[in-house]
C-alpha cells in the first residue's frame, strides 16, 4: 500500500504545474526615499533652532563670534550616548576618522575633562557654536540624521562655525527671495557684519557642507536661494563631505599645519616624483611618462585633459631578461597608529606573468638599514583601463612603501603602471565593485526594477555573504537619482554563522575619484542590521537568513542562490551631484564596501566622575603584538585587539585570529553535492517504487486479480 501511495504521489506530482517563481526581492528605504536636509528633518519635528540647527545658550547673542576662549582643544573628548542609534553611533565614528584624515582634530572618549562633547539622540539634529565652556555639551544626532556629512556639519557648528550663507559678502554670491521664505523664518537668513564674523580669508564657498540648500525654508516650491552663477544652483546645500575651504578654514581656524592620519600622495606630475626613490636592489628601472604605445595612452589624474600634463610611472616588460626587476621606493614614513592603507591605480598593458608586488622596507634599531617584507603580489590579465586597488599595512616603525615590477615568461608589448598614489593610517575598504562604461548604463537604463543591476558577491571577514543592488537612473517612484540597496544573500557558512544577523554596518561608497584623498568628495550611506527588525509586511526577522526571508536569484552563470530583502535609499545621488565631482573617470565608477561588526558599541561607554584623574598610560592604542594569522590587521577597539581578517571577491579569512579560510569554490561544491543528493533520493525512490509495482503486479497475477485501476 505505501509503495502505490508513494506511486500515485509521484504521478499526481508529475501532472501539477510547475512552481511559481519567487516574488520579487524586498527593499525597504531607511529615510522613506526622501532626501531629506538637516533643516527638513528639524522643520517636520517642529524645532524652532537658530538658522534651523543651532541651539544657543542664554549667554549666547545670535551673532556674536566665536573668541579664542571658545575653541576646543586639538583632542576633543566625548561621550556617546545610550539613546543613540547603533548606526548612528558607527557612522560618528567614521566622521572621526574624516577628520583625523583631512584636519589635526582628534576625538578621544571622555575620561574626566572639564569641558566634553555628548552625543546623544534627541529630537532632530543640532548643536552649539563653539566651545561653551559649561562642561557637558550636548550634539543630536536624532532619527533620520545617521550621515556621515551631517555629523561632519553639526560637529563644525561644534568646533565653531557657522553657516556658511550668513556671511557679511553673502550678497555678491547668493540672492535671498524673502517672500518666498516661511512667515516667521526670515531672521535664519540674517547675514553677519565683518566685525562681528570671521571669514578668515577664504572666497566664498558654493560647495560648503555648511550652505543652505537652494530649498531652505520654502513656502512654496520655488527657492529661496538663488546662486549669481546659474552652474551652483544644484551645487549649494551638498551633504556629501567636507568641502575644500571647509577644511581650509578649519585647519586655519585651529592652526593646523598638517592633518593626523594622512601620511603620502603622489599624482607625479611633477619631475621629483614625489621625493620617491629608485631602488639600487634592482636592474632596471620605472620611467617617467605620460603614454604608452600599448597603453595607457594617458595618466589616471588629468585623463589626458590637461596639455602638457598627465603623467604616471612605468615599468617595460616589453625587453629585458625574464625576472628583471624594478623597485620604486617612497620616502621615509613615520607611522603612528600601526595600520595603514595604500591606494593606487595600476595599469597592466604587459603579459599575465608580470607581476607587480607591493614591499615595505621596515627600519629598526635591528636593522638600521631596513629589511623588505613582502605585503601583496597583484597578478592578472592584461587590462585596457587603469584599476583601483587597496593594500592593507601594519607597520609600527619607520618604513618605505616598495613598488616592485617582475617581468614575467611571455610576450609583452607594453608594461606595468602606477598613478595617483594615497596612503594615510586608516582601514582599507573591504571591497572594490568596479562598473565600467556607466554612461551606457545611464542613457539606456529605464528607471525601475529593469534598470537595477546586481555587484558580485562578497564575502565579511566574519563570513557572511552579501551583494549590493543599484538602480542606475532611480527607482519608478523616485527616477533621475541613484538608488543602492544592501542584501545578505546564502553563502558557504551560513549553517556556522549567528542568525538573524546581528549589528554588522554595511558601508557603501561611491567614490570621488580625485587624485588626493583629502580633497575627495565621496558620497557614502550605512546600514546595520537589527536581529530584532521586522519584515513589513510579515513576521519574520528582516536580517534572518537569507533561504528562508529572501527569494531566488541567479549569477551570471546561472548558479542560483538565495537574496534577502534590501536595505538602503532611493535618494542615494541625485545625476546633478554625479556629475559635479570626480565620480565617473575614464567612464566608470568604483563603489567601496565595508561590512564589519559593530557590536561592541551596544556597550555604554564608561562614565568617570568629572573630578577624577584617569591613567591612561595603560590604554593601548596599538597591538603589541599582532595575533592575527594569514596576513590579518590587529586594531584596537574598546582597548583590546581585534583582527580585521582579509578577505577577497572568491575567498576570505574568518574567525578570532583569521585561522579559517572560505572560499566561494566550497559554495560551488555544497550546492552540486546537494543537487547531487536530491537525484540520488529520487532515484532510489523511483528504483524503490518500481520493484515494488512488480512485485504487486506478480502477486496479483498469481492469484487471477483484474489487474483494472480502481479510482
Amino acid at each position: 500500500a505505501s509503495c502505490i501511495s508513494l506511486c500515485a504521489f509521484l504521478i499526481i506530482s508529475f501532472f501539477l504545474p510547475p512552481p511559481q517563481p519567487a516574488p520579487e526581492t524586498t527593499e525597504i528605504d531607511v529615510d522613506g526615499g526622501i532626501d531629506q536636509d538637516i533643516f527638513d528633518i528639524n522643520e517636520a519635528l517642529g524645532l524652532d533652532l537658530f538658522e534651523g540647527d543651532i541651539k544657543l545658550d542664554g549667554m549666547q547673542e545670535r551673532n556674536s563670534i566665536i573668541g579664542d576662549n571658545y575653541r576646543w582643544p586639538h583632542v576633543i573628548p566625548y561621550v556617546l550616548d545610550d539613546s543613540l542609534e547603533i548606526n548612528a553611533k558607527g557612522l560618528i565614528l567614521k566622521a572621526f576618522e574624516q577628520y583625523r584624515l583631512k584636519t589635526c582634530i582628534d576625538f578621544k572618549p571622555w575620561e574626566g575633562e572639564k569641558n566634553y562633547i555628548s552625543v546623544f539622540k534627541g529630537s532632530g539634529c543640532w548643536s552649539s557654536v563653539g566651545n561653551r565652556q559649561q562642561g557637558l555639551q550636548q550634539l543630536s544626532i536624532g532619527s533620520g540624521c545617521d550621515r556621515i556629512a551631517t555629523i561632519q556639519h553639526e560637529f563644525l557648528h561644534a568646533l565653531g562655525f557657522w553657516h556658511e550663507q550668513s556671511r557679511s559678502d553673502r550678497d555678491d554670491y547668493v540672492s535671498i527671495v524673502w517672500d518666498r521664505i516661511q512667515t516667521g523664518k526670515d531672521h535664519n537668513f540674517l547675514k553677519y557684519d565683518d566685525k562681528t564674523s570671521d571669514s578668515l580669508n577664504v572666497p566664498y564657498d558654493y560647495t560648503s557642507v555648511m550652505h543652505y540648500s537652494k530649498n531652505a525654508f520654502r513656502n512654496g516650491t520655488e527657492p529661496t536661494i538663488v546662486t549669481n552663477i546659474p552652474h551652483f544652483m544644484d551645487v549649494i546645500g551638498q551633504r556629501m563631505d567636507f568641502s575644500d575651504y571647509d577644511l581650509q578654514k578649519l585647519n586655519r581656524l585651529y592652526g593646523c599645519s598638517s592633518s593626523l592620519s594622512f601620511m603620502d600622495t603622489c599624482s607625479f606630475e611633477l619631475e621629483n616624483i614625489c621625493g620617491m626613490v629608485q631602488s639600487a636592489d634592482d636592474n632596471t628601472d620605472w620611467q617617467h611618462l605620460s603614454h604608452v604605445p600599448a597603453g595607457p595612452n594617458t595618466d589616471h589624474t588629468n585623463m589626458g585633459e590637461c596639455e602638457d600634463s598627465g603623467y604616471f610611472m612605468h615599468f617595460n616588460t616589453s625587453a629585458g631578461a625574464e625576472g628583471s626587476t624594478a623597485m620604486l621606493e617612497s620616502r621615509i614614513l613615520y607611522p603612528k597608529r600601526g595600520f595603514q592603507c595604500l591606494q593606487f591605480y595600476f595599469y597592466n598593458s604587459g603579459h599575465e606573468s608580470d607581476q607587480l608586488s607591493i614591499w615595505v622596507r621596515e627600519y629598526t634599531s635591528v636593522h638600521p638599514s631596513g629589511t623588505l617584507r613582502l605585503i601583496e603580489q597583484i597578478k592578472g590579465s592584461p587590462a585596457s583601463y587603469w584599476q583601483l586597488h587597496h593594500v592593507s599595512l601594519n607597520v609600527k616603525s619607520k618604513f618605505r612603501v616598495v613598488f616592485r615590477g617582475t617581468r614575467g615568461s611571455g610576450l609583452s608589448q607594453g608594461g606595468l603602471s602606477i598613478d595617483d598614489i594615497n596612503l594615510s593610517e586608516t582601514q582599507c575598504p573591504h571591497h572594490i565593485w568596479h562598473i565600467r562604461n556607466f554612461t551606457h548604463l545611464l542613457n539606456t537604463s529605464p528607471a525601475g526594477t529593469a534598470g537595477r543591476i546586481y555587484s558580485p558577491p562578497f564575502y565579511s571577514s566574519t563570513g557572511y555573504a552579501f551583494q549590493v543592488s543599484l538602480y542606475v537612473n532611480g527607482t519608478a517612484d523616485n527616477p533621475f537619482n541613484l538608488a543602492i540597496y544592501f542584501h545578505l544573500i546564502s553563502g558557504a557558512n551560513d549553517d556556522q554563522l549567528q542568525w538573524p544577523c546581528a549589528w554588522q554596518q554595511g558601508t557603501m561608497i561611491l567614490l570621488d575619484q580625485h587624485p588626493d584623498v583629502r580633497q575627495r568628495m565621496s558620497n557614502q550611506r550605512s546600514v546595520t542590521t537589527d536581529p530584532l527588525q521586522l519584515s513589513d509586511s510579515t513576521s519574520t526577522y528582516f536580517w534572518d537568513r537569507p533561504d528562508k526571508v529572501g527569494s531566488i536569484a541567479s549569477f551570471p552563470n546561472g548558479t542560483t542562490f538565495m537574496r534577502g530583502p534590501g536595505s538602503g535609499t532611493s535618494a542615494f545621488l541625485t545625476h546633478q551631484r554625479l556629475r559635479s565631482r570626480n565620480f565617473v573617470k575614464e567612464d566608470g565608477v568604483y563603489i567601496l564596501l565595508t561590512m564589519e561588526d559593530i557590536s561592541h558599541l551596544l556597550s555604554t561607554q564608561p562614565s568617570v566622575s568629572p573630578t577624577s584623574v584617569v591613567n591612561t598610560s595603560n590604554f593601548p592604542t596599538s597591538c603589541p603584538d599582532n595575533p592575527c594569522e594569514n596576513n590579518g590587521v590587529c586594531v584596537i577597539v574598546d582597548r583590546a585587539p581585534v583582527c580585521r581578517c582579509p578577505a577577497s571577491d572568491n575567498w576570505w579569512y574568518m574567525g578570532q585570529k583569521c585561522e579559517r579560510k572560505g572560499s566561494t569554490r566550497e559554495n560551488t561544491i555544497i550546492a552540486v553535492s546537494s543537487t547531487l543528493a536530491v537525484f540520488a533520493v529520487m532515484l532510489i525512490v523511483t528504483i524503490t517504487t518500481a520493484v515494488c509495482l512488480k512485485k504487486k503486479y506478480r502477486q496479483r497475477k498469481g492469484n487471477g486479480e483484474s489487474l483494472n485501476l480502481e479510482v
